[in-house]
């Protein structure tokens, strides 16, 4: 699909008639910036440069991993290795309107959950789609770049549960670190930073959809807010880890500045398959990794800091004897610490689908948008309807439980895209939609001016786990998703459904003709459509993951049975080695979770510095 796409972009600027010249030099220059990009990353190091020892190994170059290579070489007299499992990060990933596109690359792991009957029915194989980075930058390369920190509760919660160190009051500060925030209205410097290394702001480019959202958001109630400032209800555009219109990931933000320091060395293309633990001492010692079948053993003098995601991470633990002692031994794999690994798997769900078809031809529409006038806006000023980050334009968050609470802690977000499944023909295959359900419901209206909204449960009570199949690194570990456990959690995307239909019943979206689609799903006809019944239906079927996988390494104090890190993200039974990434999350917090991570990688980074006496 990716070369396909490639090809598609030359073929429409070859048959441009007018400003070819334009067109084709932006194509060059895009290849071009593909290349400098390479050029812009720490590069590959050679097998017969490696040290035998570094002070630092970072296990995956991802959200957190980037931030800690950063952090911990301004030390100079510190050395560090960053492995990382997949490919570099070009231009191309970095178009924002293609972050539908990358799920079908090399750059994504591929995973998918268990198969169940009580979620992702509507999916092949009654399995949920599961993309995570495998990339230089990581998720950040894979999402739609929408940044959220979350409520102030959230961190108080994480602190009451005995992570000391982790209130609000303590982790703002790091979010702050981490930005370049640049929405003039909302420059605020007790809430935002506008030093750090990420560029936070809007998109150079919104719809007229997006204006009316908007527009009919405050007729229902809601007050236009930051969102990321000290309140969170209301409605807003999206903020976005972008910068002048292109994709601002973890690597662009955090490698590319430091791209030359000569205590940094990486090694791209390369798996840990092991943490290396001597058996006597109960300490972290270094990693055996592989690269093109051969095994490399690299050594750590101070510490091993696992950053691989809430799937990675916790499956390397447990192929190196860190886990449920039950679970191991029945894979014969030692076991080194007795802990919860893999349990308290979190994520953001939606209910997927809910497609409203207008009168006016707004809508974000690949066939209409991938135009020779377009690409030229965009290769030569990075500016037009391919800045939007895979069609996504504004949030509301809601506290459904007390909605007219301003200061409420919100349980509900809506997230309206701009086009719809029948928009772009890639978002079917995104999230596994089956063939004969897409064709009775959707087929209908696929030339048709739509946009979709998905109401995302913001603080579900349902917890999965995440366990090995074999212990052969190169096995996908099971995915137990275990959504809609709770029944609260369906309750609550049923009423997410209800705010949705308030605010598209109102002025600002009824002049665009705005109506709901309301083809039901087959299996799903017999409760009537437009019931609680039926939407609660609907989200069995068209369970839509956010991508916000965390908690399978779950940080808490000793008195904690289920945590597998310390407050200080240190691996209980298990010295100098640390897990710093989504997956030490000990409740998901209402927010997508890559700003959260981009604030964990900080703190992280400081906790290590401190240990040290730094």
């Amino acid at each position: 699909m990716h070369a396909k796409l490639i090809q598609c972009l030359i073929v429409l600027a070859l048959a441009a008639f007018s400003g070819q010249q334009s067109v084709l030099e932006g194509l060059i220059k895009t290849f071009e910036d593909g290349q400098n990009q390479f050029d812009m990353e720490p590069p590959d190091l050679p097998e017969n440069e490696m040290k035998k020892e570094y002070d630092f190994i970072v296990v995956g170059a991802g959200t957190a991993g980037c931030v800690l290579a950063n952090r911990l070489t301004e030390n100079p007299d510190w050395s560090v290795l960053l492995i990382e499992a997949g490919r570099p990060e070009n231009y191309l990933m970095d178009m924002p309107i293609l972050a539908n596109y990358l799920q079908f690359t090399a750059a994504n792991w591929g995973y998918k959950t268990e198969p169940s009957n009580q979620f992702c029915t509507g999916m092949d194989n009654q399995q949920c789609n599961w993309p995570r980075g495998k990339v230089v930058g990581g998720s950040s390369v894979l999402n739609y770049m929408i940044y959220t920190r979350g409520n102030r509760r959230d961190y108080d919660n994480w602190a009451r549960l005995g992570n000391e160190g982790w209130s609000f009051d303590e982790v703002l500060p790091y979010f702050r670190k981490v930005e370049n925030f640049t929405v003039p209205e909302y420059q605020n410097p007790r809430y935002h930073g506008t030093q750090g290394y990420l560029s936070v702001g809007y998109a150079p480019y919104k719809t007229k959809i997006a204006d009316g959202i908007l527009e009919a958001s405050q007729q229902n109630g809601l007050k236009h807010v930051d969102y990321n400032g000290p309140t969170q209800v209301g409605v807003s555009r999206l903020q976005v880890s972008m910068r002048d219109g292109v994709r601002e990931s973890s690597s662009r933000a955090y490698l590319h500045p430091i791209r030359h320091r000569p205590n940094l060395h990486m090694k791209k293309f390369s798996m840990v398959n092991r943490v290396l633990i001597d058996p006597k001492t109960k300490r972290a010692i270094g990693v055996d990794f592989v690269r093109q079948g051969q095994t490399f053993r690299i050594l750590a003098k101070k510490e091993v800091v696992l950053a691989g995601g809430a799937i990675n991470s916790p499956q390397l633990l447990m192929l190196s004897g860190i886990g449920p002692k039950k679970h191991l031994t029945s894979l014969g794999i030692p076991v080194v610490s007795n802990l919860k690994v893999g349990y308290n798997l979190m994520d953001h769900i939606a209910l997927g689908g809910l497609t409203f078809v207008i009168n006016e031809t707004y809508s974000l529409r690949t066939d209409k948008i991938i135009t020779t006038e377009n690409l030229k806006l965009y290769l030569n000023h990075h500016k037009g309807p391919l800045s939007v980050p895979g069609g996504c334009e504004v949030l509301v968050f809601q506290d459904l439980a007390n909605p007219g609470d301003p200061d409420g802690y919100p349980d509900m977000e809506l997230l309206f895209e701009g086009g719809s499944i029948v928009s772009d023909p890639i978002l079917r295959r995104d999230f596994g939609i089956k063939d004969d359900i897409y064709d009775v419901v959707y087929k209908p209206i696929d030339n048709a001016e739509t946009f979709m909204v998905f109401p995302m449960l913001l603080r579900p009570k349902s917890r999965g786990r995440l366990m090995l199949k074999t212990d052969d690194y190169r096995t996908k570990p099971m995915i137990f998703a275990n959504y809609f456990a709770a029944k609260e959690d369906m309750a609550t995307i049923v009423k997410g459904v209800r705010l949705i239909l308030n605010i598209t019943a109102q002025p600002g979206l009824q002049k665009l003709g705005t109506r709901l689609h309301s083809i039901p799903i087959p299996q799903c006809a017999k409760y009537g459509f437009g019931t609680d019944q039926y939407f609660g239906c609907m989200a069995k079927h068209f369970t839509f993951t956010i991508y916000h996988y965390s908690g399978t390494c779950k940080m808490g104090p000793s008195s904690d049975k289920r945590a597998v890190v310390d407050p200080r993200l240190r691996v209980y039974g298990v010295k100098n080695l640390r897990v710093v990434d989504a997956s030490i999350i000990p409740e998901i917090p209402a927010a997508h979770t890559n700003a959260p991570t981009f604030m964990i990688a900080e703190k992280g980074a400081d906790m290590i510095k401190e240990g040290l006496g730094l």
